[in-house]
């Protein structure tokens, strides 16, 4: 028992040297990552049987042993502090997908409006897997085999605490912004959204002219009619909460004055979800009222 304590996988265990100012991950306990998106990369990740080494970098990520990291298409770049001096370089590389099939699932989404408008005000849709299934491809790792990694440390596990610790920033770092994660498959956020803006246009122009030569000529009102009104023949209103709460403010980010350490796009979406209510409950009465 006591050779267990003292000794791991052949290596004596040991401690990593604290740091000051490293990417601390915010959860405490449990599970790491608040959004469907990043809670799917880390079930991907435990999926190809790394729950125990997952573990112990979840450990690290926590104590923010990650120093820093970039992430550019395809790949990871990151140093984590470990037991000695020198911080370890670790590399995380995610095939891309090709440009053929990422213009294939592109034309996908752009096809379901709501794709596009949750897209390009910064969130994940919750079913964006089907695009990507639909033209043969996935959005997330679909078997280790997608995903090489290499780590300077002596520990010949793969993944290594300190790869595993990054996986976790990343998750973390996905939550705050979905677009890494199209990143990560070779596609920056400027370029989803430039395409998917183009796509739209297209799709819409010939909707727009139809409805150009549909509409009715204007019949002149004189003065007279006008101010001696009369009944409508048909009037209505729809008022119900929009797709995507906040979506303007989302798109156009956080304002250079914010300085508070609250989400500034979650605190909009608080009181834009509160207006929204209260217009439904005064046009509808009980009826639009939450149970």
């Amino acid at each position: 028992m006591a050779w267990r304590d003292n000794f791991w996988g052949g290596y004596a265990p040991s401690k990593p040297i604290k740091v000051e100012g490293g990417i601390k991950a915010k959860s405490k306990r449990g599970s790491i990552g608040d959004t469907w998106w990043s809670k799917r990369w880390v079930s991907v990740l435990e999926s190809f049987g790394w729950t125990n080494r997952l573990e112990r970098g979840r450990r690290y990520a926590r104590g923010g042993q990650v120093l820093d990291f970039k992430l550019k298409p395809g790949k990871v770049t990151a140093r984590v502090q470990g037991s000695m001096p020198k911080p370890y370089s670790v590399i995380i590389e995610v095939k891309p997908l090709t440009g053929e099939e990422w213009k294939k699932a592109a034309e996908e989404m752009a096809q379901k409006a709501l794709f596009a408008a949750k897209l390009l005000a910064g969130e994940m849709p919750q079913n964006i897997e089907e695009a990507f299934k639909s033209v043969g491809v996935s959005l997330f790792p679909e078997s280790s085999k997608d995903i090489k990694t290499e780590c300077s440390c002596p520990d010949s596990a793969n993944p290594c605490k300190h790869i595993a610790a990054v996986y976790y920033i990343l998750a973390e770092e996905f939550d705050r912004d979905p677009f890494m994660l199209f990143n990560l498959r070779g596609r920056t956020k400027e370029e989803i959204t430039v395409s998917l803006r183009k796509k739209r246009a297209v799709d819409e122009s010939p909707k727009e002219q139809q409805k150009q030569v549909e509409k009715p000529k204007d019949v002149p009102l004189s003065a007279d009619g006008f101010w001696s009104g009369g009944e409508l023949e048909a009037f209505s209103v729809n008022i119900s909460r929009p797709d995507v709460s906040a979506a303007i403010i989302k798109r156009l980010g956080k304002p250079e004055f914010w300085d508070s350490k609250e989400d500034f796009n979650k605190k909009m979406e608080k009181y834009y979800e509160k207006i929204s209510r209260k217009a439904i409950e005064t046009a509808y009465g009980e009826v639009g009222k939450k149970k």
